[in-house]
């Protein structure tokens, strides 16, 4: 079986050697790649060093390096790690052996349930923005997963030949999340330790850009994947404020048999209208997303059939 770990980098001179000796110590067999994604520093060449097999993306963002990895190596079992030296190595049998025992097509490397990230996270707002993206991603697609963001997690062949990545950022997590609960795909979670990154490390995560880039991600993947309800929502809104804009006439009409709030009954029509339009939106791409998801499980069984 073939095992391919695979480290995206950027400006990680200071850790991506010791990955990548601590990944071949722990896990022998596997092949260790390491996508350089324009580092300013030694990255590339202390890799090379280490024994890594290196490639580089030009399109700077971890979206764009994931991708380029799913599309390019060809095995059995994925490992994505971050190559800033927080997640250990000597944990990775513990995320590999759902994949390998086919009990999973992804293997979440929880660290918020045994408490190490809070423990070692010296950055308040990124646990804070872990717990609202988790939440709501949780509360929008009846799911319950601790750690949606981390950066430590395995997968199949089937989830990473069969998964489209449209994000170009830190974005990346979030959408691999909701995509396997949206298309069925097995998922499990397993709690690792996290440490903290060392010193004169510096995280390529920014708090609030790249925190408002996952929020709208996600805003998007719930309108593109729960349409109905997305749209459901709006048009309940609408209905709901032309219901108070029009209480007024209703009740001056049942009253005198005439209406003189003219531009309010105009209003409250003209939302009423908005709000059965949007109705018929959600249904029109509810019905669409269905089709999408009959033709992807389709595609996924093709793709079983051809690699059996």
């Amino acid at each position: 079986m073939k095992i391919a770990v695979l480290v995206p980098c950027y400006n990680e001179e200071l850790t991506v050697e010791k990955v990548v000796f601590d990944f071949k110590a722990a896990c022998p067999e596997a092949d260790i790649y390491v996508y350089d994604n324009n580092s300013k520093d030694k990255t590339n060449e202390l890799a090379v060093k280490a024994g890594a097999i290196v490639r580089s993306e030009y399109r700077q963002g971890k979206g764009n390096v994931v991708r380029s990895m799913f599309r390019d190596i060809d095995a059995d079992v994925y490992i994505l790690v971050d190559g800033d030296d927080t997640y250990p190595a000597d944990e990775v049998q513990k995320l590999i052996n759902p994949i390998i025992n086919q009990n999973a097509d992804m293997v979440i490397g929880d660290r918020l349930s045994n408490g190490t990230y809070f423990e070692e996270n010296k950055r308040g707002f990124h646990g804070f923005g872990n717990n609202l993206v988790r939440n709501l991603i949780n509360s929008l697609f009846n799911s319950n997963i601790n750690d949606i963001m981390t950066g430590y997690r395995a997968y199949s062949k089937k989830f990473v030949k069969c998964m489209p990545i449209m994000s170009e950022g830190f974005q990346i997590e979030t959408e691999m999340t909701i995509f396997s609960l949206v298309y069925g795909m097995n998922v499990v979670e397993v709690p690792i330790t996290y440490r903290d990154r060392p010193e004169g490390s510096e995280s390529k995560l920014n708090t609030f850009s790249d925190g408002l880039k996952v929020l709208i991600t996600l805003f998007n993947l719930f309108k593109n994947y729960r349409p109905f309800l997305f749209f459901g929502i709006i048009s309940l809104i609408f209905g709901f404020i032309g219901f108070l804009t029009g209480l007024p006439v209703l009740i001056e009409f049942f009253e005198t048999a005439f209406i003189t709030k003219i531009p309010s009954a105009i209003l409250a029509a003209g939302l009423f209208i908005i709000a059965f339009i949007l109705f018929v939106v959600g249904i029109m791409l509810d019905s669409l997303k269905n089709q999408t998801q009959l033709l992807f499980q389709m595609h996924v069984n093709e793709f079983i059939r051809n690699n059996q």
